[in-house]
Parts: C-alpha cells; structure tokens; sequence
C-alpha cells in the first residue's frame, strides 16, 4: 500500500483516479490546485504524485521547477494532461518527472505507470518517450484513424438504408471538426462506444473484449460520456 497525491483541478479526474487507486489499496490524498500540492508537501512525502500540467493557478511544470529548486523532488511524479505538447512534455521529464500519462488514461496504462513509478522510488528518473498527439488513440489504445475507418467501412453503402444487428449505424462522419479538442474528442468515443454496444446488441462483456478495456473501467467511461446502457442492452 502506497501513498499517492493526485493533484488535478478537474473534480471528475480526481474522483475517478481516487477510485480506480483505492480499489488498488492504495492510500490516496487529493490536491484541487498548486497551492493545495504544496501545502500537502511541506507537511509530507507521499510515495507518488499523479501532477497535472494545466491548472489555473500554477501549471505542473512550474510546480515541479519549484520542488526541485527546494530539494523536494524526492518522489517519482507522473505528469497528465491531455493537451501537452512534446516540448512540454520533454522539458517536464528533464526537471525530473518519471512519466507522462495522457488524458483520457487509460486504466492499464494508469496502473502501469503507477506500479513503475512505486517501483522507481528515489532513484534518479530516467526520460521517457514524449506523448503521442491527444487526438490519436481511443480508450483501448488502438489508433484513432484506424478505428475511424473500421466504423465506417460498417456503415451501409445506401446512406438510406437501416442497419441491420450485423451492421449498427455510426455517428462519427457526422463529428464536427470545428470544435475544440476535447469535445471532438469525448464525440469520437462516445460514438465508438455506442457502435459496439449497437454491435453487441447491448452485450458488456463482449464489448468490454472488443475495445479492451476491463468491464469496471467500461462502465466509468460510459458513464462519464454519458452514454444511455439502457439501448440494446440485453447482458450485463
């Protein structure tokens, strides 16, 4: 059992980050902002820090500068954001970050991160591979362009014709790409997950094997995109 520090200004991260860890035994402190990750570090030293990059008082990577200059820095700390640059990232693992986790995390690669940076401990970190772009992977990790063309290649040649339980219809040509980031981004899965559970005829165990995702982390992510489990659905 650990003691990790999950600093984000995003309630809902905390929240989620706080479960999926608790569930892991882990001891989990929570921060909203900078001010709240200091005053936490002056009083102690947890054994991780999940760090956030943007935040509205100070950003992660000043945050991180700080600790350093202040011989603080004796914790692995794990960067997130979701809309991070490579210079961003790079220069936050030179100051000493151990990793960088891109939002929306993945449930494995969380745990993943955690476990390696648990292991980690004291030792000087060594630099990691930037991140990929933010828009570039879905939820289980497959490319993004490439689980857009299999939507589409689902959907049926007549633009009028009903889909058939073999062949859900796809929202994802219709996604606006004059939005920001984000909300293409959480259009994009929603419409992912609603073509596989139309597919699967509403079956969360298989669709929980079809995007890789374990069935808990599923339902998080459903819930938090707002997807109606009540259509097709017919296992649970």
């Amino acid at each position: 059992m650990a003691t990790i520090l999950v600093v984000d200004d995003e309630m809902g991260i905390r929240e989620l980050l706080s479960e999926i860890l608790s569930d892991e035994g882990h001891v989990v402190e929570l921060a909203e902002n900078a001010q709240q990750a200091r005053d936490y570090r002056i009083q102690q030293t947890p054994d991780l820090v999940l760090l956030d990059i943007w935040m509205p008082d100070t950003d992660g990577v000043t945050l991180l500068k700080e600790w350093a200059a202040q011989a603080r820095l004796t914790m692995p700390v794990i960067m997130m954001s979701g809309h991070a640059t490579i210079d961003t990232a790079v220069e936050a693992t030179k100051i000493g970050a151990l990793n960088f986790l891109e939002k929306p995390i993945a449930l494995q690669k969380l745990l993943k991160a955690v476990e390696q940076g648990l292991a980690h401990g004291t030792a000087t970190p060594e630099p990691v591979a930037p991140p990929k772009p933010a828009s570039t992977l879905t939820p289980s990790g497959v490319p993004m362009a490439t689980a857009l063309a299999n939507a589409l290649s689902s959907m049926p040649a007549d633009p009028t014709a009903s889909p058939t339980p073999q062949q859900p219809a796809t929202q994802t040509a219709s996604i606006s790409f004059d939005i920001p980031l984000r909300d293409a981004r959480d259009a994009f899965e929603r419409a992912y997950f609603e073509y596989h559970l139309a597919r699967e005829n509403g079956s969360m165990t298989r669709v929980a094997e079809k995007t890789g995702l374990e069935r808990t982390h599923l339902y998080r992510k459903l819930k938090q995109l707002g997807v109606d489990l009540g259509k097709n659905r017919n296992e649970v």
